[in-house]
């Protein structure tokens, strides 16, 4: 009997990097490597001005690590380019995150410039800890943020409280958010690629109950996600199955609040139903962001939904793929990517993420310093020095042609606490998009099979997003209500024996939470930038 466990960022660059301690043609050597900064990439960089000490909090992977000051070349070339001395502290963006960047600001020691959740930048704009960027973020001062990656009708649809106090980072609309199934485990059963919700069904309940990893042993399930303790993830496939997808979205000039809609009765009552199969990880709604992966890892399940895109690919050392295969030790390990909604709509384009901005106490000149190297972190050069490191020591260039040198990188980056990560944050959301410089990436790591994967992902149907930034205004509290949301959610799956007091749970999320105001405020603003009449009807 199966065990049980509780539930749980000028024009396009004229001059590239140069390697100062390596030939360009033997791959690297030992010597640090270092980079001598030349002029025309971003406004007043070759200009030797005062040097400034600046201190920036980003998001970046707590098992990212800084190298010692002779081995980050990254660090080198912004020193020699804008005669700064940047500090970067950096860490996970979370809880944690923003406990610690609360805690800097309560002791008066605000970083000079720091990455921010959205909705939380609200509240800093409101309590004055953010200044104003209208002299700082332009076409003018940031041509290659520009150029490339925010247009200002982003910019000026990102803005809240009447105030340009947050810009975006650079952002992509695309999603790759896919299922991933174990293929090998569907043909030992003499199963097909599942593409329609029942199928979805079938393949769980077999991954279940007929030993698809033929150890004997009843210990593995079909399905798992993260709930983190309290969320009914968007990872089930009853969403899609009942037509509700993405976080908000517009239908026949109605804007819709997905996880409040009426429709989300019949969501509720599809989980309990999947649920009552016993084919989903039972500790689902216990388990921490990112611990169904690591189960499906260990080959205890057979589905998981992953944003990735590179997640089953040979080359991906963190992915769903490599990871399986060293894990388990079974060779034929194949996961490959399916969706139940890749012709009428796996998710929704993706609008302005999360912004940075700069506290209200740095001074005027520090400010434009940060800027500038934030445009330059979002130029062709900046942008191949933190992906892919030096020209002639980490990568080889022919034309528009780029191809990474493996074994350097892996030494001065990898190696060295892959601190690239760190220094790529402000275009983390866009990595792998040299085609907006014009270059294409040479990948000889990049099997048949991964560029399959990457083919199928193209075909999925992606929804057109509500077309602007939601923001709320003061005496809104969107927090309080989402997290009675969820409330409810989890009592009807779990206590309740249908949810048919979803409609009054709804009524009371709508006037008594302010889901009525809230929602309605975010449809004036989607009609204010649509120019079309958007309502949201409450009763629906």
């Amino acid at each position: 009997m199966k065990k049980t466990t509780t539930i749980t960022a000028v024009l396009l660059a004229t001059a590239l990097i140069a390697a100062a301690c390596s030939s360009k043609s033997d791959g690297g050597t030992n010597a640090s490597p270092s980079v001598s900064a030349k002029a025309g990439e971003s406004p007043a960089a070759s200009v030797k001005k005062e040097k400034l000490a600046l201190t920036w909090f980003v998001n970046a992977a707590n098992s990212s690590q800084l190298p010692a000051a002779d081995k980050d070349f990254v660090k080198k070339a912004i020193a020699e380019k804008f005669n700064v001395d940047l500090k970067l502290l950096y860490m996970a963006s979370g809880p944690d995150y923003l406990s610690k960047i609360n805690t800097m600001i309560a002791s008066g020691d605000i970083p000079d410039l720091f990455y921010m959740d959205g909705l939380e930048s609200v509240k800093y704009i409101k309590d004055g800890i953010a200044r104003e960027l209208t002299n700082l973020v332009t076409p003018e001062a940031m041509p290659n943020y520009f150029k490339y990656w925010i247009t200002p009708t982003d910019l000026k649809q990102y803005q809240v409280q009447n105030v340009f106090k947050r810009a975006p980072v650079p952002y992509t609309k695309k999603v790759s958010r896919s299922y991933y199934v174990r293929k090998d485990w569907l043909d030992k059963l003499g199963l097909k690629m599942p593409e329609t919700y029942d199928e979805m069904v079938t393949v769980m309940k077999a991954f279940t109950e007929k030993d698809p990893d033929g150890n004997g042993k009843n210990d593995t399930f079909g399905f798992s996600t993260s709930g983190n303790g309290t969320t009914l993830p968007f990872d089930f496939p009853e969403f899609i199955k009942n037509g509700l997808v993405g976080d908000f979205v517009l239908e026949n000039d109605q804007f819709v609040d997905v996880r409040t809609d009426i429709r989300m009765q019949k969501v509720l009552d599809d989980v309990r139903k999947l649920l009552a199969m016993n084919v989903v990880d039972p500790d689902w709604l216990l388990n921490k962001s990112g611990q169904h992966i690591e189960k499906a890892t260990q080959g205890k399940v057979g589905i998981v939904l992953s944003a990735g895109g590179n997640d089953a690919y040979d080359n991906n050392a963190n992915g769903l793929q490599v990871k399986t295969k060293a894990v388990t030790g079974v060779a034929n390990v194949d996961w490959q990517p399916f969706h139940i909604g890749a012709k009428t709509g796996t998710w929704v384009e993706l609008l302005p993420g999360n912004p940075f901005l700069i506290s209200s106490k740095t001074s005027e000149e520090k400010a434009k310093r940060s800027i500038e190297i934030l445009d330059w972190l979002a130029s062709e050069e900046g942008y191949l020095l933190t992906q892919y490191g030096i020209e002639g020591v980490h990568y080889k260039r022919n034309g528009k042609q780029i191809e990474r040198i493996e074994d350097a990188y892996k030494r001065d980056v990898l190696d060295n606490g892959n601190f690239l990560s760190i220094y790529n944050w402000f275009v983390n959301f866009v990595q792998g998009q040299t085609d907006k410089f014009g270059l294409e990436i040479i990948d000889k790591s990049i099997t048949a099979r991964d560029k399959a994967i990457s083919e199928k992902l193209k075909t999925y149907k992606l929804l057109p997003s509500v077309g602007t930034s939601l923001t709320i205004k003061e005496g809104m509290d969107l927090a309080t209500l989402r997290k009675k949301m969820s409330e409810y959610h989890i009592q009807i799956l779990f206590k309740e024996k249908d949810a048919s007091n979803w409609p009054q749970y709804r009524a009371e999320l709508m006037n008594k939470y302010g889901g009525k105001n809230i929602f309605g405020y975010y449809a004036e603003q989607v009609t204010q930038a649509s120019g079309k009449s958007i309502k949201f009807m409450s009763d629906n």
